[in-house]
């Protein structure tokens, strides 16, 4: 069962936070596509792309779907960053291409959800509803209303990336939350974010309804507090069920330039239960990799993507 890894790179020149492909037999042997360079580069607004999320389409062909920013553009002389004046001015749109074979791809295209009062749309995930047969975008946004000073998320509904609904709040809690994953197994909605502070880490949560309320989950708020070290230094959760059936949770360690580290697995021995253990060992990725998204492809995507 090959997996397609779509992330970017932490990099201080535009050129990282770009659309890249990784691909993999298993789940934890990757290889880079193109040549480690990226497939796709971002022309449009921010002119980048960070949080690199796709989703296969139940009707064919993919959705590839971005945060439109670029840091790099933003850095002052020393290399530093005002990370309160992007979450005010950031970019209100998100990028999306559509693509039928992983190979050629659409126009690049800024959706616009009808809010300007929206800081920086960060981090874009989409969960396709069976019952529904629809597709939830959610992401994390200050807005206007709070000055900008609190980070919650929100969502948009479409059945075809052509149309969206409103935007309306999703999650929220006291502190500033990021970051959101949604799993299902079985009748159960699986959430993992990122609290900002209060305590800074991934959180894990449970529930009936894809719309809530969602139940804190303790024992893995006490798993991330004294096994990780540093638990605040990882962010931007995904997951996929490996080749051999057990539940691998990736954590993007940020800071990986400088670390070398980008996503660290921690593996749970089935789906849906959401009890972990840190496995680095047998884990490989030819370059250090941000934000991202993960999904099964066939044989024959492999291959394709393989000599692209």
């Amino acid at each position: 069962m090959p997996y397609l890894f779509t992330h970017f790179k932490e990099k201080i020149t535009p050129d990282g936070e770009q659309v890249y492909f990784g691909i993999s037999r298993d789940g934890f042997n990757w290889e880079e596509v193109n040549g480690g360079n990226p497939v796709l580069t971002a022309k449009l607004g921010e002119k980048g792309c960070r949080d690199i999320e796709i989703v296969r389409l139940h009707t064919g062909g993919f959705v590839i779907v971005t945060t439109d920013l670029c840091v790099a553009y933003r850095y002052d002389e020393n290399l530093n960053l005002d990370w309160k004046n992007i979450n005010s001015t950031g970019s209100k749109c998100l990028r999306m291409w559509k693509t039928d074979d992983l190979i050629h791809f659409s126009e690049e295209r800024l959706v616009h959800f009808g809010r300007d009062d929206f800081g920086c749309m960060w981090a874009p995930e989409v969960f396709f509803d069976e019952e529904t047969e629809e597709y939830l975008i959610h992401w994390g946004s200050t807005v206007a209303e709070t000055n900008y000073k609190h980070m919650s998320i929100y969502c948009s509904t479409t059945k075809d990336f052509e149309t969206f609904s409103a935007p309306k709040l999703f999650f929220t809690k006291d502190n500033e939350i990021l970051d959101s994953h949604i799993r299902k197994f079985g009748d159960t909605y699986h959430l993992f974010y990122k609290n900002a502070e209060h305590p800074p880490m991934n959180m894990h949560a449970t529930s009936k309804n894809l719309f809530g309320p969602y139940e804190h989950d303790e024992d893995f708020e006490k798993y991330m507090d004294e096994k990780i070290k540093n638990p605040g230094s990882y962010e931007g959760p995904t997951s996929c069920v490996l080749a051999d059936g057990r539940w691998c949770l990736f954590l993007d360690f940020f800071g990986c330039e400088k670390e070398k580290m980008g996503y660290v697995p921690f593996v749970s021995d089935e789906p849906g239960k959401a009890v972990f253990e840190r496995m680095n060992e047998g884990f490989s990725f030819p370059y250090g990799f941000k934000h991202g998204g993960i999904i099964e492809i066939t044989d024959e995507e492999y291959e394709r993507l393989k000599n692209m």
